[in-house]
């Protein structure tokens, strides 16, 4: 399946909060400090969308996951794509904490989720051991699924392979096998290497191309994203070559023969200036889909809408979930 990845956290409360914390005393900081406020940062964004992070082990895998909202309310699982992480979807998460229980967790070889030296990164693995994550976090009844990129496949695989515990499907840059694709990410799977973030400046590209218009960062704050990135390179290259291995299994048929057994309601959305998915292939997604409005395209938008447009991806967010909310479930038929 061919999977672009995602950009990890590169707009953390504002640039003017970004600057405020640390521009005063960047003179004086050194890197372990600079990599801490990075980490403090991260953690008041958490805390500002009503979120709290926490660990669960399952199995062999150490999950970190960011959590909101009350136990017993609509279930929102929020799902971010390779090389990202949980915080990704921080801005979008502090429209729904009120509302509904969100789970966000960090995939494998994302964040801070620990797995074994030897695990299985492909998309069909990650998504079975989601779904074991997801019932050893005793979230009871069907959820509402969202995903951002790989998250997308990974969603779309999820509502799949578990139709009844999935409420409905929120596609964001959706990555996929696509006939109408015309990216170079997406003709040739072998030019997602290329955007691996394994030495210094390799995030500056990223972020040039993930975005339309990439917001100013303090360098020493782009720095650390960097860092950081580099840290986790061997398992994101594992991930990468996964993708590229399924690439060569998977057909635009057989992908639409997963997405054609989708039957949640879906919500699709697309950054029209998407240079790694491009913006056509959104309409040949909801042709596949049995239950999917008309795709909504956001202009001025590259592939990240979740932080370069998080405020117009909640606008269509909230409706469509209150629309899904207030549909009475289908009656059981007699026996």
């Amino acid at each position: 399946m061919n999977i672009p990845f995602s950009l990890p956290i590169a707009k953390t409360l504002t640039a003017a909060l970004l600057a405020l914390s640390l521009t005063a005393t960047i003179n004086t900081t050194h890197a372990a400090e600079i990599e801490m406020s990075f980490q403090n940062l991260l953690q008041q964004e958490r805390s500002w969308a009503g979120l709290q992070t926490k660990t669960l082990k399952v199995g062999d895998i150490t999950w970190s996951y960011s959590e909101g909202g009350q136990s017993g309310k609509p279930i929102i699982v929020l799902i971010h794509g390779l090389a990202g992480s949980r915080d990704n979807w921080n801005r979008v998460a502090q429209a729904l904490t009120a509302n509904y229980h969100v789970i966000i967790p960090d995939l494998p070889a994302s964040g801070e989720t620990q797995v074994p030296k030897d695990f299985d990164y492909s998309v069909p693995n990650v998504t079975e051991k989601l779904r074991r994550f997801i019932e050893a976090a005793n979230l009871t009844g069907p959820a509402h699924i969202a995903g951002h990129s790989l998250g997308g496949s990974v969603a779309m695989l999820y509502a799949g392979q578990y139709p009844f515990e999935t409420k409905s499907l929120f596609l964001i840059n959706a990555a996929g096998v696509y006939r109408s694709a015309t990216t170079p990410y997406l003709k040739d799977p072998n030019q997602i290497r290329n955007m691996v973030v394994s030495k210094k400046g390799d995030f500056n590209f990223l972020m040039q191309q993930a975005m339309y218009a990439p917001p100013f960062i303090p360098k020493e704050i782009a720095q650390a994203q960097e860092r950081m990135m580099i840290g986790q390179v061997e398992q994101t290259k594992k991930m990468v070559d996964q993708v590229i291995a399924l690439n060569k299994l998977y057909t635009p048929d057989s992908f639409a023969l997963l997405a054609r057994a989708i039957d949640a309601p879906t919500l699709i959305l697309w950054g029209k200036q998407d240079k790694i998915i491009n913006v056509e292939v959104a309409p040949e997604l909801k042709s596949l889909l049995k239950n999917a409005q008309a795709p909504v395209i956001l202009e001025n938008v590259g592939h990240m809408p979740i932080l370069e447009a998080d405020q117009l991806v909640v606008q269509q967010y909230l409706p469509f979930l209150s629309k899904i909310q207030a549909q009475k479930p289908a009656a059981a038929s007699s026996p």
